[in-house]
């Protein structure tokens, strides 16, 4: 390929070991194996690359920003001058590091492994303008995503604005509950008045696959990113499907409802949806009406070696309900927030789609920028 040269990695970038993180905290953020875990008062460098070094994040990339500390988890790396940095993030993220790792029960990722990976390296121009195109999807990316974190914590500022604070009733008369002063009119009882809880099937797990054959398997650790690592085939007589906007729990150690923003899927067992009674009730205020139950009970099984939440949990929770007439109200407000956050992430699915699938075309040289 023209000014394209076969080079290492070790050739255009500074590899560092990761240390051990000290005991202050502070406002720099840690990046171990696995992205960002905490705060210290330390910094290791600037704007560099995180790679995770051992277990199940064994060659993960991501990209710092700004001042951090990279724990002994990971290893940092830096391109010199023979690179652009923003490139070479994107040029570790196409190798599949994985893939180099050594070590069976325990995988690890060095300096070493990654230093004599071979790549072919464009000139120094070619690799700034592949590194703009790539960025400026990721950040287009980010951007939406920070727009649909603003929207769910509009929605539920309001909800709490209504019916935790009561203040558009503040003027009415108010009378003693189970769960403190509530207007007239309003009670304290069960969630199911007005959300159904649906429970995952059992999948076989010998038709998992990676290879996109059958349908996502939406899974407990698939709720915070929406990007399942499974398929199944396999359809169930009592198969419940999942599709963007949905709400999500799971019920196996973390609690918190999630809206689903991935692709279509299959609700897999210990994951629950969280669903209206009927079609005049909103999705978010079905979950912004239990997400205190839920992150109650999350903090009151805390300290067990895995805590589980079932049915016979769900069947005791208590909630303020409004009339039927509130609920509809904000309802028609938490609809239209929660399908504006919907097309957001339809809308990054098909960013991400399309940046993986260029990703690999633009560092083989196999699309001119």
């Amino acid at each position: 390929m023209e000014e394209w040269k076969d080079i290492t990695i070790r050739e255009i970038a500074i590899l560092k070991n990761g240390k051990k993180k000290p005991s202050a905290q502070g406002l720099i953020p840690v990046y171990g194996g696995n992205g960002i875990m905490d705060y210290v008062d330390s910094h290791n460098d600037e704007d560099c690359i995180a790679i995770g070094r051992v277990g199940a994040y064994c060659g993960c990339v991501y990209l710092t920003k700004g001042k951090v500390w990279i724990s002994d988890n990971a290893i940092s790396a830096k391109a010199n001058s023979n690179a652009n940095n923003i490139f070479l993030y994107y040029l570790l993220g196409s190798l599949n590091l994985n893939r180099y790792r050594i070590g069976g029960a325990q995988p690890l990722m060095t300096q070493d492994l990654i230093g004599r990976i071979k790549v072919s390296l464009p000139s120094i121009e070619e690799q700034r303008s592949i590194a703009s195109i790539l960025s400026s999807l990721d950040d287009k990316i980010a951007v939406n995503r920070r727009i649909c974190e603003n929207l769910e914590g509009q929605a539920q500022a309001l909800f709490k604005h209504w019916f935790i604070d009561f203040a558009p009733f503040k003027n009415g008369k108010f009378v003693e509950s189970e769960l403190g002063m509530i207007p007239e009119g309003w009670r304290v009882g069960s969630p199911y008045k007005y959300v159904d809880f649906i429970y995952g099937a059992p999948y076989k797990s010998n038709l998992f696959n990676d290879k996109k054959e059958g349908l996502p398997l939406i899974r407990i650790r698939d709720l915070k990113d929406c990007s399942p690592q499974f398929y199944t085939p396999e359809i169930l007589p009592k198969t419940e499907y999942v599709k963007a906007g949905d709400i999500l729990a799971g019920m196996d150690a973390e609690f918190a409802p999630y809206i689903w923003k991935g692709q279509k899927g299959l609700l897999n067992q210990r994951v629950c949806k969280i669903k209206p009674k009927n079609t005049s009730i909103g999705r978010l205020f079905c979950m912004l009406l239990v997400k205190p139950q839920l992150l109650f009970v999350q903090a009151v099984k805390t300290g067990t070696t895995v805590s589980h939440i079932g049915k016979s949990d769900i069947d005791r929770f208590k909630v303020v309900l409004p009339p039927f007439e509130e609920v509809v109200r904000f309802s028609i407000i938490g609809e239209e927030i929660l399908e504006a956050i919907v097309t957001l992430s339809a809308e990054n699915l098909r960013l991400s789609t399309l940046r993986d699938t260029l990703l690999p075309k633009l560092m083989s040289g196999q699309i001119k920028v």
